[in-house]
């Protein structure tokens, strides 16, 4: 049984950071206790905006990280030129939408070949492997090795919904997801077909060469799920870690997500 990463995404404390433009909570402060309390990685999102992590950030959480840092970016040539100086131990590309709340969809491979392509290419002059952020399909697969990534990260954004409107109390909230206002019989049925395209992109990615990441949605409810498919060996886990967090503390919330992602040999 391949061994699972957890990437932690700290993202959102500096989301609530930003919220009064001040130092606190402190970025660094999250750093250190998720790597005492069992990350395996630390993802971070510099977006063009810059609407939560900042430069400096991505500076400092780089040169003190005692675990990998997985930084995620766009295909825009200024964030690629400062990834390339700052070196991070992998880039992770993903599509941005300054609209967008959060990312929700993966890198479109086909429209975007030749950028990606070259993105990759520019990465890989400064020794920094790559993972592209795609949608669990069997073409993105292929089409990832095809353009030089060493790695792909598989979007499970709606798988995670469809698990939450079948599961929790999602359908009763503001943000119920409208177009999944469906019976529960179809609900499940999704969820099963979503879930099988997740595993065979998996499999396939892997027979490909390519290792095999997870993320967007994932929380203690539904984890359990991806720990099914031996295939991926890594998962990115932010906002529900901090949102854990908020009642629980850090320290914990990070060891309880690390517990439910430890596969046994």
């Amino acid at each position: 049984m391949n061994k699972m990463t957890l990437g932690v995404n700290i993202d959102h404390v500096a989301v609530l950071r930003e919220a009064r433009e001040v130092n606190d909570p402190d970025i660094l402060q999250a750093l250190y206790v998720a790597c005492e309390s069992g990350a395996d990685q630390i993802t971070i999102h510099l977006r063009e905006d810059r609407r939560h992590i900042q430069d400096l950030d991505v500076k400092n959480i780089i040169s003190l990280s005692k675990v990998p840092v997985n930084l995620e970016c766009s295909i825009n040539r200024e964030i690629l030129d400062i990834v390339s100086e700052l070196k991070p131990h992998r880039a992770t590309l993903v599509p941005e939408k300054r609209e967008e709340v959060t990312t929700e969809g993966g890198l479109d491979v086909f429209t975007y070949a030749d950028k990606i392509a070259y993105s990759i290419e520019l990465l890989h002059d400064s020794i920094i492997p790559v993972s592209l952020f795609v949608d669990p399909t069997m073409e993105a697969m292929e089409k990832s090795k095809e353009l030089g990534a060493e790695m792909v990260e598989l979007h499970t954004g709606h798988f995670a919904n469809l698990f939450n409107m079948l599961n929790s109390a999602l359908p009763h909230s503001n943000h119920s997801v409208k177009e999944l206002e469906l019976p529960r019989y179809e609900l499940s049925s999704r969820l099963e077909s979503s879930l099988e395209a997740i595993k065979n992109s998996a499999i396939h990615a892997n027979k490909l060469g390519l290792e095999v990441a997870a993320g967007h949605g994932l929380n203690y409810q539904n984890v359990h799920k991806m720990m099914q498919i031996e295939e991926i060996i890594e998962l990115n886990i932010g906002q529900s870690i901090i949102a854990r967090s908020v009642f629980s503390g850090l320290s914990d919330a990070v060891k309880e997500m690390k517990r439910l992602t430890t596969r046994n040999a």
